[in-house]
Order: structure tokens, then C-alpha cells, then sequence
């Protein structure tokens, strides 16, 4: 009897120890997670850079708006592993000399175009993928001395990232660049996909980006940058996206301010849906989420463009996906407030920017209102 009892107690006592090691574990895996994940405040302030000779904008002043997903100075030689709907695209990084390239030719765009405030997506920072580069301050080097001030957030950061594509660090990051002064920036966090935690940690944290510009003359102007989710199948994040973008404006609206709103919004407009094939539906609802925005604010391009007999002209978006020959679809936008008026003009550059990303400039020029 004895010996049965003693056997009974070691038994529980391995048991204990095996619980108690697998909990440790647990709280070991919770804590190096947490430490290699960015776990950013709903709102917080970011730093804003500005040369002391920055010039000031003035009320009745045309100033020219640029939003471009410049896909981490990638180039379009590559099809990336989320480029494709299994995920098993053949590429995980460009070359150096490819990114090279890429900033070249992003910088002669801006040259050429000239814009005041420019809205960049997909602006790596510190990311394995892209050899650990400052992405934002290789581009302020490149660009010309007009360009005095600019700010940034991470909207993708991992000290280290387990998926075997990556395997390593990430970050990604909103820019605005402008000719003129930014007073104050603060991200504002969008809701994000509920998966489960872990993967939550090391997933996307999607933000608006909005910087604040004294306007001599008139009331302060702002500009809202943003890229909402790319991989939200069979969720409503797209909407509540959308529905938290819309909450940005509305104070901005009621105190009236004027502002714009660029970027990657990933949602088609109405009446694209239908053209596409099967598996690009995949990515999209029949009935597009960015609707109630379309319906409340104006934007470039316009509903119009968009559906006309010349879409074609105002397709943001060039695929990777080898299945996708040509653009198809529109994803990014300019919104503005009806205080800006109409555009004096505006154009979406995919005539000679087919090689450096997958999406395309939008640009627009605006008339400060006095």
C-alpha cells in the first residue's frame, strides 16, 4: 500500500510540474509577443519635422495634393506571396538595385508633377524586406529642397516577425510631405480584423495619419492620409474602417476647417465590381463599403470617371498577380471638404508609372478658401 500511495503522489507531482511548465510557456510565447509587437495609443501625437525656412500657407492660394502607394519601392518585377489569393506568391523581397531604381523614379515624378503636400503609403521603415532602410528619409535626401516639412507613423512593426516569408523585422509606414509648415500629427488607430490575439499582435494596425497646417488668412487646413485593409474577407472591418475614417472628419466639418483625405482605401467604387473577374471578386463585397463616404464628401476621382466609357483613365490599380495583364480597377482616392470648392483639375498618372508600384499617383490641385 504504501508503495502505491508513494507512486500516486509522484505521479501528481510530474502532472504539476507539466502544467506549471506549460504555463510559463505560455506566459513566456505572451510576453516575447507582446515585446517583438507594436501596440500603438488610439491617438497619439507623432513628431513633425520642419526646416525653420518652412513657408506658411495663405488663404486663396492654389496648392496641389498628391496620394501614391509607392509599395515600399518594390518595382512591379516581382510577384510578392500575398500577391496572390493562396498566398503562395514566389517573392518575399526586391532587390537593392530594384528599390534603387524605384526611389529614382519616384522622385522624378514628384519633380515632374511638383506637388505641395504629398501623401505616401507603404513607406518602409527599418523592414528586413527592404534591407533596413529609413525609406521617408532616403526620399527627403533624394527630393528637392522644397519640401520642408514632413511626418510619418507605423501602421506595421514587428522586431521580429515569425511568418516564413518574412523572418524578421517589419515596419511600414504613412508619410506626409509638404513644401509647407505642419504644426501638429497625430495617428489616429482604425479598428482591425479580430483574429486571434498572437496573430492579431503581429498583423497589420491600420491608421489615419492627420497633420495639421496654419493657413495665414484663414483657418488651419489638415491632411489625412490613410490605407485601410487589404485582407478583411468575410468580415465587416472594411465598414467599421470606413465608418472611423468618417468620425475623423466630422469635428473637422463642424468647426470648419478645410481638408483632404488621400490614400489607399482598397475598396472599388460602385459599378467596378461587375467587371472584374472571379478571382479578383474574391477581395471585394458586390456593394462596396465605401459608399457612405462617396455619398456625404466629394472626391476625385469622381463617380463619374470611374463609371464612364473612359474608366480605364482612372484605374489606381496594376495587380502582381500574373493573372492581372493590365490595370482594372480604381482603390485610391482624394476626398476633400466642399470648403476647397471643386478641383481646378485633377488626374489619376498611370501613363508612365505602369513600372514603379502597383498603384498609381492621384493627384489634384485645391484653392485655399479665403
Amino acid at each position: 500500500m504504501k508503495i502505491r500511495r508513494s507512486r500516486s503522489l509522484s505521479l501528481k507531482k510530474v502532472l504539476v510540474i507539466f502544467a506549471s511548465t506549460i504555463v510559463v510557456c505560455c506566459a513566456t510565447v505572451v510576453a516575447a509577443t507582446h515585446l517583438l509587437t507594436f501596440h500603438p495609443k488610439d491617438i497619439q501625437n507623432e513628431i513633425v519635422f520642419n526646416e525653420v525656412d518652412a513657408p506658411t500657407l495663405k488663404a486663396g492660394q492654389e496648392f496641389k495634393i498628391m496620394s501614391w502607394n509607392v509599395q515600399y519601392m518594390a518595382g512591379k518585377n516581382y510577384v510578392f506571396f500575398y500577391d496572390v489569393a493562396d498566398g503562395k506568391g514566389p517573392d518575399s523581397q526586391p532587390s537593392a538595385q530594384d528599390v534603387a531604381l524605384t526611389f529614382n523614379e519616384v522622385v522624378r515624378i514628384i519633380r515632374e508633377d511638383n506637388p505641395d503636400v504629398i501623401l505616401l503609403q507603404e513607406v518602409d521603415s527599418g523592414a528586413k524586406r527592404t534591407y533596413y532602410e529609413d525609406q521617408l528619409g532616403v526620399l527627403m535626401r533624394l527630393l528637392p529642397n522644397d519640401y520642408k516639412s514632413y511626418c510619418s507613423a507605423y501602421y506595421w512593426k514587428n522586431t521580429f516577425n515569425p511568418h516564413p516569408k518574412i523572418m524578421g523585422s517589419t515596419g511600414v509606414t504613412l508619410a506626409i510631405i509638404s513644401k509647407y509648415k505642419i504644426s501638429e500629427a497625430t495617428r489616429h488607430q482604425l479598428p482591425s480584423v479580430e483574429w486571434s490575439s498572437i496573430f492579431k499582435d503581429f498583423s497589420f494596425k491600420r491608421a489615419a495619419l492627420k497633420a495639421r497646417f496654419p493657413v495665414v488668412g484663414g483657418r488651419d487646413f489638415f491632411a489625412i492620409n490613410t490605407h485601410l485593409s487589404a485582407f478583411s474577407q468575410g468580415t465587416d472591418n472594411m465598414k467599421k474602417q470606413v465608418s472611423a475614417v468618417m468620425s475623423l472628419l466630422d469635428p473637422l466639418e463642424q468647426n470648419q476647417h478645410a481638408w483632404a483625405l488621400g490614400g489607399d482605401f482598397n475598396l472599388l467604387p460602385p459599378g467596378q465590381y461587375e467587371t472584374l473577374g472571379a478571382n479578383e471578386k474574391y477581395y471585394y463585397q458586390p456593394e462596396t463599403e465605401l459608399l457612405p463616404l462617396m455619398q456625404k464628401h466629394p472626391f476625385v476621382p469622381q463617380l463619374s470617371d470611374c463609371q464612364g466609357p473612359d474608366c480605364s483613365r482612372w484605374f489606381t490599380h496594376f495587380s502582381n498577380d500574373p493573372q492581372s495583364i493590365e490595370p482594372d480597377r480604381t482603390l485610391d482616392y482624394i476626398f476633400h471638404s466642399k470648403r476647397l470648392g471643386s478641383p481646378l483639375n485633377y488626374m489619376v498618372r498611370n501613363a508612365d508609372t505602369l513600372h514603379i508600384s502597383d498603384h498609381f499617383p492621384v493627384i489634384s490641385t485645391f484653392k485655399m478658401p479665403e
